[in-house]
């Protein structure tokens, strides 16, 4: 299938290798020449500009944006507008808010243009391990994009299949993608898992903060233990009820400073927690772990302890966030 690809940073590049290794041919777009001439000599199609790419592109078109949420993707998406058909279709693969994306398709249907949005986990790993991808928008567009997300996904890989998942033929969950409703829902269930996510790595980084500390002189010296953090992340990596990527993320950063000199403490939050919490309350859901663990990431940015390092470094493993060395006025 062909394809348009607007934004090559860390995920659009290696999304689009994945395409082309899949057998798709893809017309990329980046405000670097540089990056789109470097890529194209590994098979892509190159343009010069959106217009380029428009024009290169196969009726009806699909165009995937891969650019940084907030006023960057709102530009793009209403220049691709202008040069757009009816029938076409734009997808937001970024991490737009959801409100943002039930707003645009509204604006783009009295075109004629789809619009979908694609919750998209996977960072820097995914060219390899696959993109976990959450849909939203008209059927009719899904459905004929299934060719790319069934390229992107992860596939069943080597994860045992859910008893009572084989009576259900043409889900694709177990896929790694699905379609979750009409535009917006994509980014929203997108939304709730970075929220989640947060108080995970949250907790993580609490109990190795523990473990840090447990050899505090505050502490009797008959109860302090001098304990190796690699050696427990590592442990627990195996047939643990705590298992998980973001453990054998943590393991790696340990494994390779068990101090976290490198890391600041420094952690940033990119919107979905803040956005997670407000859908919490605006429907008067509780979310105590989730909005503590957000909370924390603002107390980070004055303080860093142990625990805001071993966040830094997950973020840093999964998706090449590098924080500030050093936030004005901390520590």
């Amino acid at each position: 299938m062909q394809m348009g690809m607007v934004g090559l940073g860390r995920m659009g590049g290696n999304m689009v290798r994945r395409l082309m290794r899949g057998g798709h041919q893809i017309v990329v777009s980046d405000l670097s020449a540089e990056t789109v001439n470097a890529i194209a000599k590994e098979g892509a199609v190159g343009s010069s500009s959106v217009d380029d790419l428009v024009k290169k592109l196969n009726k009806p078109r699909a165009v995937w944006i891969m650019v940084p949420a907030g006023d960057p993707t709102e530009k793009t998406v209403m220049a691709l507008a202008d040069k757009l058909e009816a029938g076409d279709t734009i997808i937001d693969g970024g991490n737009s808010k959801w409100k943002d994306d039930i707003r645009r398709a509204k604006i783009l249907k009295s075109k004629g243009i789809h619009y979908v949005d694609v919750g998209t986990s996977g960072g820097i790993w995914g060219i390899d391990r696959g993109y976990c991808m959450m849909i939203g928008g008209p059927a009719e567009a899904v459905k004929r994009l299934d060719p790319i997300f069934k390229t992107l996904a992860p596939g069943i890989g080597d994860i045992p299949r859910t008893p009572g998942w084989e009576k259900r033929p043409g889900n694709t969950a177990e896929q790694g993608y699905i379609h979750a409703g009409p535009s917006g829902a994509g980014h929203f269930v997108k939304m709730v898992h970075n929220g989640i996510e947060y108080g995970i790595m949250q907790a993580y980084a609490e109990g190795f903060d523990i473990f840090k500390n447990a050899s505090s002189k505050e502490i009797p010296e008959e109860e302090r233990f001098n304990l190796n953090l690699p050696e427990i992340a590592e442990v627990w990596r195996r047939g643990s009820v705590v298992a998980s990527w973001l453990l054998d993320l943590s393991s790696m950063a340990l494994i390779e400073d068990p101090e976290l000199s490198q890391y600041s403490g420094f952690v940033q939050d990119s919107g979905e927690g803040r956005w997670t919490i407000e859908a919490a309350v605006a429907t008067a859901v509780p979310a105590d772990v989730l909005t503590a663990a957000l909370y924390t990431r603002f107390r980070s940015r004055q303080e860093h302890t142990f625990a805001e390092k071993t966040l830094s470094a997950m973020r840093q493993k999964f998706g090449g966030h590098v924080e500030p060395k050093k936030a004005a006025g901390g520590h």
